[in-house]
């Protein structure tokens, strides 16, 4: 008796275990799904680059000057005087976001210029048989009217 109760059970929760498998399958390998992560990989991977470009070649190109005036060779070492603030840090990423808010801009822009669409010509409908009999009918409706 209790065996077949547990049979009865893990039969049970075999089911929904495969039901839930097959749900979580569906959802994970939908277009959308599958669009996302490897949007999220790309994102990282160019994430990186933008850090490298902003880290190794603009702020040291734009920020050589306050560097050499504050006697630094490293922007993290910026600081305020007296504080434990770094704004060194901050301007490196300030730099990064421009960078990459920039390069999305022209992405985008650029996606949108391939998108647009040349107008549509409008598609001539021809009435089927039926809007054709029911305007006839109409049209007999109106000159009986317009002759009582």
């Amino acid at each position: 008796m209790l065996t077949s109760r547990l049979l009865v059970l893990i039969q049970l929760i075999k089911v929904k275990l495969m039901g839930f498998v097959s749900e979580f399958k569906a959802f994970a390998l939908k277009g959308n799904v599958i669009d996302l992560a490897i949007g999220i990989v790309i994102g990282a991977a160019f994430g990186k680059i933008v850090s490298s470009l902003v880290d190794d070649i603009i702020t040291p190109a734009i920020l050589t000057p306050a560097l050499k005036a504050a006697k630094l060779t490293d922007l993290s070492k910026l600081v305020i005087p007296g504080t434990a603030i770094k704004y060194g840090n901050f301007l490196s990423q300030v730099i990064a976001f421009l960078v990459v808010t920039v390069a999305l801009f022209i992405l985008i822009k650029a996606i949108n210029k391939m998108q647009r669409k040349q107008p549509v010509a409008p598609v001539e409908v021809k009435a089927t048989k039926e809007e054709l009999l029911l305007t006839e009918i109409r049209d007999l409706l109106a000159v009986q009217r317009k002759g009582l």
